[in-house]
């Protein structure tokens, strides 16, 4: 199964368009067509058909397209192992939830491409911890940055870089900021304005209010902390937040810290990556890095 081959399948899975596909390869039509015959001829099966206009994948090529994208990457992490390059290079997939991309992450990518800039860097944002867990499972991420209570991570090997500090948020003339202590019969009545399903600290909140046997009725979601941010501020409802995403808020009044009464185990922010992953240069040195700059979080 030539690399070859498996290049231009990976660019056909995506663009559904042979001739763009040969644009962007700088290849005739005919090659790509003939490309990915001879690979269907050595698989035993057809990985695209049309219907009408429209070309699309088999339910075979849906499931070729994963372990094409394994194989390409394996080639090049292959390459790069017995290459002995003395400048690293390669390509890097990162995946990482909203407040880490925004808050944690922009440091760490900073410096790296600064000292590795022949390094590739690919993000891809993981909407829940159990995404980016998928992703990295399926070899679809190099590493990934998780939010979590600390637990075996089975086929994954997983580091702890910092505990948490998750708050309940209001504007800042919220009738609950006169008690002392927040408990979850008090916020029975409130309007929550959450994350999306499967991240931690909605995880963390729910939890707490569910061993309570508290369950509000008034929650809207969002995909974006940003915009529960702005809800918040304009006294639309609570919300659960890490601090780094609401500190600089805080400080500057715009909303307020409940004194929440928060039994649920503590959070931390965690890099993972698959415990079989090739430990190449430029992923060691990623790691190395993050490892570094948390440092300065603590």
């Amino acid at each position: 199964m030539e690399n070859k081959h498996l290049i231009t399948f990976q660019i056909a899975a995506k663009t559904l368009n042979f001739t763009q596909t040969a644009k962007m390869l700088n290849f005739a039509q005919s090659s790509v067509t003939a490309q990915m015959k001879s690979l269907e001829s050595e698989l035993g099966t057809p990985l695209f058909e049309r219907l009408g206009k429209r070309l699309i994948l088999t339910e075979a090529g849906r499931k070729f397209q994963l372990y094409a994208d394994k194989m390409i990457r394996l080639n090049e992490e292959a390459k790069m192992a017995v290459g002995g390059d003395e400048e690293l290079s390669g390509t890097l997939t990162i995946g990482a939830q909203e407040s880490q991309c925004t808050y944690r992450l922009p440091p760490i990518l900073m410096e790296f491409k600064k000292t590795y800039p022949n390094v590739k860097v690919i993000f891809k944002p993981a909407h829940s911890d159990e995404m980016a867990r998928k992703q990295l499972l399926e070899g679809l991420l190099d590493i990934a940055f998780i939010m979590d209570a600390l637990k075996p991570g089975d086929a994954l090997k997983i580091e702890s870089l910092i505990q948490e500090n998750i708050k309940l948020v209001v504007a800042p003339d919220h009738p609950l900021l006169v008690k002392k202590e927040v408990c979850p019969k008090d916020l029975e009545q409130e309007t929550f304005l959450l994350t999306e399903t499967g991240c931690s600290y909605r995880t963390l909140l729910e939890d707490n209010l569910r061993s309570a046997k508290v369950y509000p009725l008034n929650k809207y979601e969002f995909g974006s902390i940003e915009a529960i941010k702005q809800c918040v501020i304009a006294g639309l409802g609570i919300a659960v937040l890490p601090e780094m995403a609401i500190e600089s808020d805080i400080r500057s009044g715009k909303m307020k810290e409940l004194a929440w009464l928060n039994t649920s185990t503590p959070v931390f922010t965690q890099i993972a990556w698959h415990k079989d992953k090739l430990m190449t240069p430029p992923l060691q040195a990623f790691i190395r890095l993050t490892h570094e700059t948390f440092k300065a979080f603590t």
